[in-house]
């Protein structure tokens, strides 16, 4: 259940559409669904702002498309699913449309990111921009990770892919856009010197996300990462290796930052 559904359903109490005992049985009945291979977790909305994503990797294509049914069922409007390989995601797809034709129809997949999206991107509603920035084109599947998480929870995002350190001035040639940004995510691999370059140049919040692109020393990531640690620039988070969508995740919950009306 999402807030929004929730305060529907109050609001649904309040006017006398809906009783009360039904509603406190919509309340006991919401928290999770028990499936035996996963318990669907349907108040996280409620609790952190944003829907239970389903990671990808290492579950069956019967137990998604079965998580992503039982959400939907639920009342959840859209679902993403991360780390979905290709082969996985048709078959995912063909399980939903089995469940249900229109859960086909709903269905997207981004092969570099590997993720998958149920019931579309929602409009935006944060508080601004978030700029994804990516050192390299071989950086992209985790900038796109970040990037589809973000809009997911309803982010306006501004892409700049290929801006790395090698060629500082494309990224130089986006300063405004770095400017005007609610939060940056800078993504990088080889030395991650990304991060502290636009830490230097925003002033707001920036997360690192360090990838695992590079040759023998940078140790699948772990140099980039110990470089963004590292950063004397200030501002500065960093998430784990390739972890854009904990990236994407925590530039949505800066960007939806409550502010207090005057």
């Amino acid at each position: 259940m999402e807030e929004r559904e929730m305060r529907a359903l109050l609001a649904a109490v309040a006017d006398g559409s809906v009783a009360p005992d039904v509603a406190a049985l919509r309340f006991k009945t919401a928290p999770f669904t028990d499936l035996g291979y996963a318990k669907v977790d349907h108040h996280r909305g409620i609790r952190q702002g944003a829907a239970e994503v389903i990671y990808g990797a290492g579950k069956t294509s019967e137990h998604i498309a079965g998580i992503v049914a039982n959400m939907r069922e639920a009342g959840q409007e859209r679902v993403l699913v991360t780390r979905l390989a290709p082969d996985a995601a048709a078959e995912v797809e063909a399980r939903l449309v089995a469940v249900d034709p229109s859960l086909g129809a709903a269905f997207a997949y981004h092969e570099l990111p590997r993720v998958g999206i149920v019931g579309g991107l929602p409009q935006a509603d944060g508080n601004g921009r978030i700029v994804i920035a990516a050192a390299g084109t071989s950086d992209l599947f985790v900038a796109e990770e970040a990037a589809l998480t973000a809009e997911v929870l309803g982010n306006e995002v501004v892409r700049l892919y290929d801006v790395g350190v090698a060629g500082i001035h494309r990224l130089l040639a986006h300063a405004d856009d770095i400017a005007s940004a609610q939060v940056v995510v800078a993504v990088a691999g080889m030395e991650g010197a990304l991060a502290s370059v636009v830490g230097g140049m925003a002033s707001c919040p920036v997360i690192a996300v360090p990838t695992s692109v590079g040759y023998g020393a940078s140790f699948g990531g772990v140099a980039a990462l110990l470089a963004m640690l590292n950063s004397c620039a200030s501002g500065i988070s960093v998430v784990n290796i390739d972890n854009g969508f904990g990236a994407g995740y925590q530039a949505n919950m800066i960007n939806h930052v409550r502010i207090p009306s005057a």
